[in-house]
């Protein structure tokens, strides 16, 4: 069965640069199906999941539905939802946890204000097991659901209590894939042992950059010249890195990378169009999404959407 995965891979395609952009996220529990669009096809009240949508428009603060992986059967879920906060910037990454009884009270909260850093307090410190975070949601895409289900179970089964089935990360075509927090370094195209050494790592305060997309607090061209980067110096540490992009042209970016040793690295980003076209999920025609190439200086690597 031909699959947007397996194309990916036929294409050889580099995930570096592909993660989904977001500061902070906000994560609410909704056991049971989800639709496509889950914030309003779920056991969620349909309006909330919109005035959800509304206010986190245009703020940077990303949304995704959670549940625990194994069988969602359909039916109401319990009253009480685990909610997480996540702010996935280096130096400033925090995980905030609190129980509702009512969804609705986040429409109370400060949206421009998480998504800028300040949690303002919101329900405790979290201090578990890394965040994984394995997109699953089989109604955007079938690879999610086939390779994202078995993985998140397996993870669960080998003793990692903080793993979630999650609605969207993007990236359809790396299945599978996760977003691990605090950090927000996405992955994709993982086994059970990668994944679980990804885990490790993060335990450890460290990345992986062999199967990592990009850190989810960056937009695309920083993600693609810090993870070049990391190539070119061999640096791991989650926190090392910081970013900071400046436009040459619409298609072009003069990125500086800085460690927190005092160095940095001036590189510059192209994007253009990849080729040939192929689909970037099972459920879409076939596209030439952007494709980002990365000039260190003697060091050139081709990265994808």
């Amino acid at each position: 069965m031909s699959t947007c995965t397996t194309l990916s891979r036929e294409l050889i395609e580099p995930m570096s640069g592909t993660a989904a952009t977001g500061a902070t996220w906000l994560l609410l529990e909704q056991p049971g199906p989800w639709g496509a669009k889950a914030l309003t096809q779920s056991h969620l009240d349909p309006e909330f999941g919109r005035a959800l949508e509304a206010r986190a428009k245009g703020t940077g603060l990303r949304i995704a539905l959670i549940r625990r992986p194994g069988r969602h059967a359909d039916a109401p879920p319990a009253p009480s939802r685990q909610v997480y906060l996540a702010h996935t910037a280096p130096g400033r990454s925090w995980i905030r946890e609190l129980v509702l009884d009512d969804p609705a009270e986040l429409l109370g909260y400060d949206f421009a204000a998480l998504a800028a850093g300040d949690h303002g307090g919101i329900g405790q410190e979290y201090r578990g097991e890394p965040l994984a975070l394995v997109c699953t949601n089989g109604r955007r895409d079938r690879c999610c659901a086939l390779l994202g289900r078995p993985l998140a179970a397996e993870l669960a089964a080998s003793g990692h209590a903080q793993v979630w089935e999650v609605t969207h990360l993007g990236g359809h075509r790396f299945s599978p894939t996760m977003l691990v927090l605090p950090y927000g370094y996405a992955y994709g195209r993982m086994s059970a042992h990668t994944a679980k050494e990804i885990l490790g790592a993060t335990r450890e305060g460290r990345m992986v950059p062999e199967w990592c997309r990009g850190r989810s607090s960056w937009d695309r061209p920083c993600q693609a010249a810090e993870l070049a980067v990391r190539e070119q110096i061999g640096e791991d540490l989650a926190e090392a890195l910081t970013v900071r992009q400046t436009p040459v042209d619409a298609d072009t970016w003069s990125v500086t990378v800085a460690h927190g040793d005092g160095r940095s690295w001036t590189v510059r980003v192209h994007r253009s169009a990849a080729e040939p076209a192929r689909s970037e999920s099972c459920l879409k025609l076939p596209t030439n999404p952007d494709r980002y190439d990365v000039d260190t200086g003697g060091l050139f690597v081709q990265t994808a959407k």
